[in-house]
């Protein structure tokens, strides 16, 4: 859990400012479930600089409570949490200070979006908290007001959260568990997960993550772990401590996630997944009379192939779907070796052009408009698919073909905007696998939107 806070002051000497307002945002790395915001009386003026800044005037806060009646609200809603600020050192000493003024220590662990920021979202012109969130193409409201900006801060942390693919934050938050001991029963957590499509992360007591899965019901699928009999469910039964998760909302974005992070932290209980899924891949060559061929054959990475599959028969299904939607002779897809065979299955637009009935070049134009619309090479596209809430969509990015990683969106400027929209974008590594599971959730989905630029 953490506490996601905003703190303003009166201006002052180092050390004797006192607290005009606070807003803390209790969130629990998916949606915000606690809140408390407040002004408070000081009984210190406020520097003439700070009221033109926040707005916040001495008159607003002679009927606001004082901090000590406030101070236990706020202890409550940080309990057991990690303080999350904007320049987290400024808020926390500020907090520590009116504390200590109350005879209490007030400590807890906290986390800088700062620095976060600067190492997740490198080489942004600047971090202050309004251009950064403008640049991100957050919104934001009240501007240098405690509820604005911590809840600008929190959108902003939400993003970084997304972007940590290595789970640096989640772990510490993790440690924090260990060292208080929590160790909650299968049944206790199992009830903290979603029925949602997203991936979720399986650690064990020492913190390490041991296993990565997704699915669409995220919930189901960690039942099955709970109660399957195989010797890797057994095992995660014997070793899990605690469970995260990534609510995506897109099955499309579980898949790359799953696939990318696998790879980035190599659990120990996903080794079979280290290894290709796609087993069987289209390739094109010409044959001595000038036609294109498609031939359907086991993958080999040395090859430039068109698409792929899970299985042979998919890919055969998938053939006889494409030869009909093309007119593609199937006997130079491999489908059927005679004309003959082709009659005897009554073959629809088959041409006959594997006996040379109609020419090369005709033929050959069918085929590279099929290879065209089924593989993109060389193409930029955003692919728009469900968002983690009914408000929200995600956009996957490919330029030039290559895949650059994914983004969450509410407002159409952020996604109409290609720099706003590379700002916001998890970025994640473009290889086989995942160029091949984009094309094979493209084939299969129809919803899916494919804006081309």
């Amino acid at each position: 859990m953490y506490a996601i806070l905003d703190i303003e002051t009166t201006g002052g000497q180092f050390n004797e400012e006192g607290i005009t307002e606070i807003a803390i945002y209790k969130f629990d790395g998916h949606e915000v479930v606690d809140q408390f915001i407040s002004l408070v009386n000081p009984e210190i003026p406020i520097q003439p600089f700070v009221v033109k800044l926040t707005g916040i005037n001495n008159a607003m806060l002679q009927t606001a409570p004082k901090f000590f009646e406030v101070a236990k609200r706020i202890i409550e809603i940080t309990s057991d949490c990690i303080i999350v600020a904007h320049n987290a050192s400024f808020d926390y000493r500020i907090l520590r200070t009116e504390f200590r003024r109350l005879g209490y220590n007030f400590e807890a662990r906290t986390l800088c979006t700062v620095e976060l920021a600067k190492k997740l979202i490198p080489e942004q012109p600047s971090y202050s908290l309004g251009k950064l969130v403008r640049a991100l193409g957050i919104p934001m409201a009240d501007r240098h007001r405690a509820s604005g900006d911590a809840m600008a801060t929190t959108k902003l942390f939400k993003m970084l959260l997304e972007k940590d693919l290595e789970k640096t934050i989640v772990k510490d938050f993790i440690k924090l568990e260990i060292e208080k001991g929590i160790a909650p029963k299968l049944q206790d957590l199992l009830q903290q997960m979603p029925a949602k499509t997203g991936v979720y992360y399986i650690y064990n007591e020492g913190g390490t993550l041991i296993y990565i899965g997704k699915s669409q019901n995220i919930k189901k699928r960690i039942n099955q772990h709970f109660t399957g009999i195989t010797t890797k469910s057994k095992k995660i039964q014997a070793e899990v401590f605690t469970i995260t998760y990534d609510e995506t909302g897109s099955e499309l974005i579980a898949l790359l996630k799953e696939s990318e992070e696998i790879k980035i932290n190599r659990p120990r209980y996903n080794r079979s997944q280290r290894k290709t899924i796609f087993l069987y891949a289209l390739y094109s060559e010409k044959d001595a009379n000038g036609y294109i061929n498609l031939k359907l054959e086991k993958a080999d990475g040395r090859k430039k192939e068109i698409t792929s599959f899970a299985t042979l028969q998919e890919g055969k299904n998938a053939l006889f779907k494409f030869t009909a939607k093309y007119h593609l002779c199937q006997k130079l897809t491999g489908l059927y070796q005679t004309k003959k065979e082709c009659f005897q299955y009554k073959i629809k637009e088959c041409d006959g052009a594997c006996i040379g009935e109609i020419s090369p070049e005709i033929y050959n134009a069918r085929v590279q408009q099929f290879i065209s619309e089924n593989s993109f090479e060389n193409k930029s596209m955003i692919l728009l698919d469900r968002g983690r809430n009914v408000n929200e969509r995600s956009a996957i990015l490919i330029e030039n073909g290559i895949y650059k990683g994914y983004a969450y969106y509410d407002l159409n400027y952020q996604i109409n905007n290609i720099e706003i929209l590379r700002n916001i974008l998890i970025p994640m590594q473009n290889n086989r696998d995942v160029k091949n599971i984009i094309q094979n959730y493209i084939r299969k989905t129809k919803s899916l939107k494919i804006l081309h630029f």
